[in-house]
């Protein structure tokens, strides 16, 4: 049986890289410590647990585990009860072979080793032998409970797990495993108990949300549909979705159940291209995308969109670069997240002979994000002098400010009394910029012409 006492009050520090899912395997990590009587620290210094979170999917990930390992050479030798472990994506990925390379390190885990978090900590301390967990449970129910230690305003929380797209260019399918979904009953029994805590909103996570099956049936549109009719959660936002999963019956619950799922998607279209399309395994082609969209926005009025993008995948010629430059001029996103690409282990664009020159990369990449940031200034023009709807989610750094969210994801600053925190309420946009909103407080018959999350572009 685990020591309840393992910890001993000793300190745990915990670096984290990547996606929200990491963010949200961090506050795992964080509840099953301090349930053995670890207690977190601010830096690594006061420290006698750290762990690294690491994420793969960007580049040279192992460099920068191999690089913050050894930031806390000094630390291991002022501290010889420090245990230094390496947890996410990159352990997954490298499992017993860093522990090979890096020698300071005591413990390695992969995604669906977390929960034996307590009792490999408990080995290293006990027996002082190096521990490996990294085996995927593909055969058992994907089966676990949310674990939020001080839940605040928001949570995530995670619906599902894996990916079975296999993508040309991610490696997440060998890190995270195939997909497996939760339980519809499960889901709505965690999200109650959230909101019993004082959560007013959850972000629901998953590689492909849109693929969510429960075991009794359900697919994500009737989780949505649930959440909405069976909780009091006060609003519910979603990433990622994949295009090709995304139909009329979600836009339809979408719109059906406004008032608490967000006016805000992530669609990541990854190129503008369909045979760099075809040639990344996407599933669709530009065609059938730009289909979606109008589908999203024909049926979710003023809906905001955001997506993904890839320049310099092997292969991609000017004029197919051109049709990715081409496609944010016509859907005109609110905002882009766009990236290089870099070869990733194990996948099969890594193998391919016409990788693109770094240089040509970097000139695609700084056009498309020159261009993306005309549109978003021009997008937010709108915003000026409108009133909306936001949940205040916490303090902000300037001193009598707070901050919190509109349904659209737009983040607003606004001079207000913590009084306000966990509450919504209507504000006026004095000035705003593409992800943010600089507001004051409506009163009075003013507030009675907020926008419930339409905004006529």
């Amino acid at each position: 049986m685990l020591n309840q006492d393992l910890g001993r009050g000793r300190g745990v520090y915990i670096s984290t890289y990547g996606c929200q899912m990491n963010s949200n395997d961090t506050e795992r990590m964080m509840a099953l410590l301090e349930m053995v009587n670890f207690i977190p620290v601010e830096s690594p210094e006061k420290a006698s647990l750290i762990i690294i979170n690491s994420c793969s999917v960007r580049e040279k990930p192992v460099h920068k585990v191999h690089s913050e390992v050894g930031i806390y050479r000094e630390l291991k030798a002022k501290n010889p009860d420090l245990r230094i472990g390496v947890g996410g994506c990159v352990a997954q990925q490298e499992k017993q072979k860093l522990l090979k390379d890096i020698p300071l390190l005591d413990f390695v885990f992969g995604t669906d080793a977390i929960d034996q978090l307590p009792e490999l900590v408990a080995k290293c301390y006990d027996t002082g032998e190096r521990q490996v967990a990294a085996r995927f449970e593909n055969e058992k129910p994907y089966s676990i409970e949310t674990m939020v230690r001080n839940p605040g305003v928001t949570a995530f929380v995670n619906i599902m797990k894996g990916c079975d797209n296999f993508c040309t260019f991610c490696v997440v399918p060998f890190t995270r495993g195939r997909e497996r979904s939760r339980n519809l009953k499960e889901l709505l029994t965690d999200i109650k108990s959230l909101v019993a805590r004082g959560v007013k909103e959850v972000t629901l996570l998953g590689q492909n949300v849109n693929s969510y099956e429960s075991e009794c049936g359900a697919d994500f549109g009737q989780l949505l549909k649930a959440l909405a009719e069976d909780t009091d959660i006060a609003r519910i936002r979603y990433t990622t979705s994949h295009p090709k999963d995304f139909n009329q019956e979600l836009v339809d619950i979408s719109q059906k159940y406004r008032s608490k799922i967000c006016d805000y998607i992530h669609l990541p279209a990854q190129s503008g291209n369909t045979e760099v399309l075809k040639r990344m395994n996407r599933g669709y082609s530009r065609e059938e995308y730009l289909d979606k969209v109008k589908m999203i926005r024909d049926g979710i009025p003023g809906v905001v969109l955001s997506t993904d993008l890839i320049v310099g995948f092997p292969g991609e010629t000017e004029a197919q670069f051109e049709d990715t430059y081409s496609l944010i001029e016509q859907v005109r996103y609110d905002n882009i997240y766009a990236f290089k690409y870099s070869p990733r282990p194990f996948t099969k664009a890594a193998r391919f002979d016409d990788q693109i020159p770094e240089d040509e990369k970097s000139r695609r990449l700084d056009l498309l994000l020159k261009t993306q940031r005309e549109i978003s200034f021009e997008l937010a023009k709108p915003y000026d002098g409108q009133v909306y709807d936001t949940l205040f989610e916490a303090k902000s750094d300037v001193e009598g400010q707070i901050q919190g969210r509109t349904t659209h994801n737009k983040l607003v600053y606004c001079y207000a009394p913590e009084s306000l925190i966990g509450q919504t309420v209507p504000v006026k946009v004095l000035k705003a910029f593409p992800s943010v909103l600089r507001c004051e407080l409506v009163t009075g018959s003013a507030a009675s012409t907020v926008h419930n999350g339409t905004l006529n572009l």
